[in-house]
């Protein structure tokens, strides 16, 4: 990644610290971890660092985790889940991120995937911010978090939709399906819907929200995305530039009028040929 933001763009929105531990039999030691995230952190742009705590299991399995067979395992073990099983895990990962931090001289902020009850959202804040850190956040993967965001006052300072698992558990529908794809298509009306509720209850709790992954790095949709009043989106690198003059290509005003007309439709590609044609109508 460039030192130098790329576009307009800044920070790093989603760090995915799996790529230490994919192919390894055994686990990394806290010094091998922290040592590969410090050089990513040296390389990456200005502004905030958000690093992902691991999300492994389902179509991401890590033998040393010893997690047994699962049927299905999209439902089972997975991302924060893993502490529950293998505790002493997620406190070593974050002594590795914090110190790979320290080291590069940057402030890393950490977030949990597959966080699906208050109870978890509160354990991995209280353990992240006992390891020193001091900007702590949620990934917003299961439909069940969303209704428990009125209680996170005070417990995390941010939240990061993840829309390909937020569309797998929002339509039971499975995200490697080869034909299911249109249920998980991000111009979804109830997964637009849900974007919005979820941004509504942050904002009453003064959490901010952010989009990760690729769905941010549609320039069309990151615009409707700001219209829902999304603070952030993360996009890969080569669309980091088509996403910024979107962004500035429109006021405050006509982002929410776009998304609204996006959010009266029925279908997916009814909400975007109409998110379309409000933009270039602006």
């Amino acid at each position: 990644m460039p030192k130098k933001p790329t576009g307009g763009a800044t920070g790093v929105g989603l760090f995915r610290t799996e790529f230490v531990f994919l192919n390894q039999a055994e686990t990394p030691s806290q010094s091998e971890q922290a040592k590969a995230y410090q050089s990513v952190i040296e390389e990456a742009p200005q502004g905030e660092f958000i690093a992902r705590t691991l999300d492994a299991g389902s179509d991401k399995p890590l033998p040393f985790l010893e997690i047994e067979d699962e049927e299905n395992p999209a439902l089972g073990i997975r991302g924060f889940r893993i502490n529950d099983t293998n505790p002493l895990f997620s406190g070593e990962q974050l002594k590795a991120l914090k110190a790979a931090g320290d080291a590069a001289g940057r402030k890393v902020s950490v977030m949990a995937p597959m966080v699906s009850r208050l109870s978890e959202a509160k354990e991995f804040a209280q353990l992240a911010r006992g390891h020193g850190f001091e900007r702590v956040g949620i990934m917003v993967e299961t439909p069940s978090i969303i209704f428990q965001l009125k209680h996170l006052e005070g417990v995390v300072d941010f939240l990061s939709i993840g829309t390909n698992d937020l569309s797998q558990y929002l339509f039971a529908a499975d995200r490697l399906h080869p034909k299911l794809g249109n249920l998980l298509d991000v111009w979804q009306p109830a997964l637009l819907e849900s974007i919005s509720y979820t941004v509504e209850q942050a904002n009453k709790v003064g959490i901010k929200v952010g989009v990760c992954g690729e769905a941010a790095s549609d320039p069309l949709l990151a615009v409707v995305l700001a219209g829902l009043g999304v603070h952030t989106v993360s996009a890969s690198p080569s669309q980091v530039e088509n996403v910024t003059n979107a962004l500035k290509a429109v006021n405050k005003a006509q982002a929410i009028k776009i998304a609204e007309i996006a959010l009266s439709k029925n279908r997916a590609n009814e909400a975007r040929n109409a998110a379309k044609q409000a933009f270039a109508d602006r």
